[in-house]
């Protein structure tokens, strides 16, 4: 005698398990991760563990899930030295979720006494979504804990980024008086409902990136109810 499930049973494994073929990818997100000098071991442990829990979030598991969308990161620090770590995942099921969250967590530093190169961060990020013209949005995610001092300036990549349709948000990891929030809005930020989200320290930048992902992979028109 076959053993059957009850409905809600299969409607909870479907969710977790099943794909949604035929549905086009609606996001490429980049998680861009300042790996320069300021960051010490404890506090690239920060973010890697943040970075995972916030994927796991359940708003943000959804978006990701409901927009199939694909996503990547990038290490950063001084100029030449920025990396895609992690490739091009498509998130087609939670499963799918989970295991990003997992690479991400487990993703090891490559880098660990260099400058701050944002401007290259960019250029290395915009590169990488010359595969991801399939996908309706491209968004690129920076965190970082202080201004560019190496490079090109960030400033310089915004024509570049808008003419290809990139928009950049950012987490702004304030850690002393430089007020990076306002720098990031001035020099970073560039594309329709470009945003900056503060954290006041590493400690609070678990929360905070929780709050930036949730904000940047639902659609655009929830937040502009807030």
């Amino acid at each position: 005698m076959r053993a059957t499930l009850p409905p809600m049973r299969w409607l909870f494994l479907c969710l977790m398990l099943c794909a949604r073929p035929g549905l086009a990818c609606e996001l490429a997100l980049m998680l861009a991760v300042d790996v320069s000098g300021s960051v010490d071991k404890h506090e690239f442990r920060i973010q890697m563990d943040g970075l995972a829990a916030g994927l796991r979030d359940g708003i943000v598991a959804d978006a990701l899930v409901s927009q199939q969308a694909e996503v990547a990161m990038v290490q950063w620090t001084g100029a030449s030295r920025q990396r895609q770590t992690v490739p091009w995942t498509p998130i087609r099921t939670y499963g799918d979720v989970l295991a990003l969250a997992d690479t991400i967590q487990n993703d090891p530093r490559i880098w660990h006494n260099y400058s701050t190169a944002i401007g290259e961060a960019l250029a290395v990020s915009r590169a990488a979504f010359a595969s991801q013209g399939h996908c309706t949005r491209h968004v690129i995610d920076v965190s970082g804990d202080g201004i560019s001092n190496e490079g090109v300036e960030p400033a310089l990549q915004r024509a570049a980024l808008n003419r290809e349709n990139i928009t950049v948000n950012a987490l702004a990891i304030e850690t002393d008086k430089t007020d990076l929030t306002a720098y990031f809005f001035e020099n970073l930020i560039t594309g329709p409902g470009a945003f900056v989200v503060t954290a006041d320290g590493f400690e609070d930048y678990p929360e905070q990136i929780r709050r930036k992902l949730q904000r940047e992979t639902t659609k655009q028109a929830v937040w502009m109810l807030e």
